[in-house]
Formats: structure tokens, C-alpha cells, sequence
């Protein structure tokens, strides 16, 4: 599925995306930046989960990358989402994960969603409590992930977001925020 609003339009990413989608990740300034190589990997094996924003001129403006959990096959894990600075504001976000739900729930059907968001990022806890409310589904957290946890230095804990239960009619039905 490939969606279009003005001047963007969302589809899977390729492998060639992947030094792009390293690029928005780096510059969002909020993001755990993984190494490059692993966006070509997921631009390679994840594509079908996950999808990209592209400016009229094909550029790569914004990312979801997410994942088909091995355990719990109907959950869409969602790793990051990411907006290039010039194009935040426009809900662009918003339309990426309406656009992703309404592709993974059609091609595998995932009926919930989960991400994992620090204490204190407000934007990315406003964004998913609005996909749930746009999608009739309710939202439950936990903290998955400790500060302890993490070996690398001080990092503050992951709170899981379990969104569902998702249906084809909330996916396809739901009113996407504009793009432009």
C-alpha cells in the first residue's frame, strides 16, 4: 500500500534509504542512533513492517521502523519513528503509523501494536495515545526495560505501550491526519 497527501507520499523503504533514514534518525536528536548499518539491514529485511516518507523528489523525509514480534506474530513491534526536521508539524508522523497499520493488518494480520517510550517523551507518547484513540483501541503500560538494564551508561527506562485490539475496519476507516 502506497499513500499519498501533497507533496509526500509513504511506501516501503529500500535498501537505499538506508543512509537517509540513519541521517533523520541522528539529526531527530532524540533517538538511540543505531550504526548505519543497521538501517541498510532493516531497509533490507524489515521492509514489509516498516515504511517511509518521500518528498515529491523521491528523498526519504521521514521513517517507522517496526517489526512482526517472533513470539506474539499479531503484534507490530514499532522501533523508531522519525521526521526530518523540515517537515515536522504536519502530521506526518501520525500518517506514517495510520498508513503502516492499515498495510501490516491487510498483508499479516496484526491486530496490536507495541513501542516502547522513554519517561518524559511527550511527543512520542502524545503520537501513539492518538493512533489509539483514532483506532477505537485502548492503551496499557508497563516498564519492560529497567535503567539497570542497559550496560552502555546511564539510559532511563523503556515503558512498553500495548495497543489493541486493532480490526481491518479501525485500520482502513480511520480519519489519517494530512501530510501537507
Amino acid at each position: 500500500m502506497t499513500g499519498k497527501t501533497g507533496d509526500v507520499t509513504t511506501d516501503r523503504p529500500e535498501v537505499a534509504d538506508g543512509a537517509a533514514l540513519w541521517r533523520i534518525a541522528k539529526d531527530s536528536g532524540t533517538l538511540d542512533l543505531n550504526s548505519s548499518y543497521s538501517y541498510l539491514l532493516w531497509c533490507r529485511d524489515f521492509a514489509g513492517t516498516s515504511v517511509v516518507a518521500r518528498a515529491a523528489d523521491g528523498t526519504p523525509v521521514g521513517f517507522v521502523t517496526a517489526y512482526l514480534r517472533p513470539d506474539r506474530p499479531g503484534t507490530l513491534l514499532v522501533w523508531q519513528v522519525a521526521v526530518d526536521a523540515s517537515y515536522r508539524g504536519r502530521g506526518l508522523a501520525a500518517r506514517m503509523l495510520d498508513d503502516l497499520a492499515a498495510r501490516v493488518l491487510a498483508e499479516y494480520g496484526v491486530t496490536g501494536l507495541e513501542t516502547t517510550i522513554s519517561p518524559g517523551n511527550t511527543a512520542s507518547e502524545r503520537l501513539f495515545a492518538s493512533f489509539a484513540r483514532r483506532h477505537g483501541a485502548t492503551v496499557e503500560h508497563e516498564v519492560l526495560f529497567e535503567a539497570d538494564r542497559f550496560p552502555d551508561g546511564p539510559h532511563d527506562p523503556e515503558v512498553l505501550h500495548r495497543i489493541g485490539p486493532l480490526s481491518a475496519g479501525t485500520a482502513a476507516g480511520s480519519a489519517s491526519p494530512s501530510a501537507a
